[in-house]
Formats: C-alpha cells, structure tokens, sequence
C-alpha cells in the first residue's frame, strides 16, 4: 500500500505528457531551421545553389565555408549538420505524432537520441566556434546560426522531461561530450598540420564533371590568350568553374588576385582595375561577371 502510494505521488510530480510537447514542437522548429540552413550551404557547396547573401559580409562566410576545415572526407561540411539536423527533426516530429503502443516503446529510444545527438551537435559546435575565430579569423553568420540552434536543441532537449535515473543521463551525455570532443580535436588538429598549411588560401575543389565540350572550350580560351582573375573566396568564381567541371578548369589560366590567397598576383589584378570576380580578359577586353559556356564561345570565337 505505501509503495503503490509512494508511486502514486512520484508519478503526480513528473510533468505529464502532453505539457511536454511543446519541447518536442521548438525542437522540431529550430531542427527545420537548421536543416534550412546547412541544406543551403551544402548545395551551394556542390554547385547547385546560386550565392548566399551572407549578413555581416559574404567574404567570411566564403572565407570559412572554404577553408581547410570546411571539407570532410571531400564533402562539405555542412552535409554533417544536414544530416544531424534532419536525424533531431525525424525524432522531434515522431514523438509528437505516434500513438499507442508503438508510441510506448519508441519514445523513450527517441527521447534519449534527441538528448544525444543534440549534445554532440552542441559539442563540436562550440569547437568549430573556436575554429572559426581562432584560427580562420573571420566571421560567419550561418555558422553562428547553426552552433546556436545546436546548442538550444541541447537545452531543450534536457527539458523533454522523463528522466528516471539523472546518474544514467549525466553519464551518458559525458560520455558523448567526450567522444565527440577528442574526435572532433583530433579531426583539426590533422587538418592543421604544416602539411595542410599550403592548403589555406586555395579556392574550393570543383566537383562537377567535364564534358568534351567544355575541356576543348577552355584549351581554345588559353590557346588565345583568355585569362580569368579570380579569388579563392569568391563564390561566383567557383560558380563559373563549376560550368567547366574539374577537368577543364585545369586547362584555364586561372590568376588569383586575393592578397592572402595562394600564388596571388594582386599587383596585376590591381593594374586592370577589375569591377568585381570573375573578371574574364578575352581578345584584350575585359567582362565580369559568371559566362556561360555558350557566351563564352561567341566572346572567343570558338567554333566545334
């Protein structure tokens, strides 16, 4: 009889259910947000988004998003925060609309996997944090945005209620703090090494592939002289490769006119008083702005 009693009254003071849904619904808001957000960059980053308005100035957003430590295993980066995001927004949305007996056996799997992804989102958002400001020295508002949605998914999270044992919830969340830390500071240490030095300053990989078309375009255009001025932060420059593809953007004769960037030659860039990048010089005229292919022939006069 006491201990049906003492159950009773422990029960009485747990916040019920439905007052915990709308923890599950911000969740689910700021998760969406997120997924909006890395969603961008990533298809930007691979070329099939146009330029992000970037407040605070495009240059350190374009400036940390294509740094050493903006590529993992050759993706973006931002496809992990894609990923993480969409996995909080599945679990958020689940524990709001399943019912029954289903609902009985996934939601405290779920809770717990809002709990920890979300400490491991916050985690390695406050290392890239510090990345971003002690090593790449520049600013990035999508950037900022995510950490602070990753570390509200955290708290809100720990607000999800329905933690029987608070020993089990600490250790795990230590647990996975710590995992995701010393990965996460292994990860940019490799990044940092004098051997990826040479690496700062370069402009991001091009991903697409080259057609014929576009590889005997761009041997025509160094052939006669054609010269595209460029800068490694510049989103519309990787743009403008992107319509070469790989192969053909290594056949441009390519200058690079940003200060800090590799092999730049900003004094010649200075001297032809560029309007903006890309700046194409072809027959000794100058154009900025991204060409298509097709205006790029008729500028140059190439002929299949």
């Amino acid at each position: 009889m006491t201990s049906s009693l003492l159950s009773s009254r422990l029960s009485s003071r747990r916040p019920s259910e439905p007052s915990r849904r709308w923890v599950w619904v911000v969740m689910a808001v700021l998760a969406t947000v997120g997924v909006i957000d890395t969603g961008s960059i990533t298809l930007k980053r691979w070329g099939l988004l146009g330029p992000l308005v970037c407040p605070g100035g495009a240059e350190g957003c374009d400036k940390v998003l294509n740094s050493a430590w903006g590529t993992v295993l050759g993706q973006p980066l931002s496809l992990l925060g894609f990923l993480a995001y969409s996995s909080v927004l599945v679990l958020a949305v689940l524990a709001l609309v399943l019912r029954g007996d289903l609902r009985s056996r996934l939601l405290p799997v779920g809770r717990w996997g809002l709990f920890l992804i979300a400490t491991g989102m916050a985690v390695f958002s406050l290392l890239l944090l510090g990345l971003m400001v002690f090593k790449i020295q520049a600013f990035c508002f999508f950037c900022l945005l995510s950490a602070t949605l990753s570390l509200a998914l955290c708290v809100f999270s720990l607000l999800q209620g329905g933690w029987e044992d608070r020993g089990q919830l600490l250790f795990r969340g230590v647990l996975v703090a710590l995992v995701v830390a010393l990965v996460g500071l292994g990860w940019a240490a490799s990044v940092d090494r004098p051997a990826a030095v040479d690496t700062r300053g370069t402009p991001p990989a091009v991903i697409a592939a080259s057609t014929p078309e576009s590889i005997a375009l761009a041997e025509h255009l160094t052939a006669t002289g054609a010269v595209m001025y460029s800068a490694y932060w510049c989103p519309h420059c990787h743009e403008q490769k992107e319509l070469f593809g790989k192969e053909a953007t290594t056949k441009l004769k390519v200058i690079e006119c940003a200060a800090d960037g590799k092999n730049s030659q900003k004094e010649l860039c200075d001297s032809k008083n560029l309007e903006g990048f890309p700046s194409w010089e072809i027959k000794g005229k100058l154009d900025s702005g991204v060409k298509s292919l097709e205006q790029l022939k008729l500028i140059s006069g190439f002929s299949n």
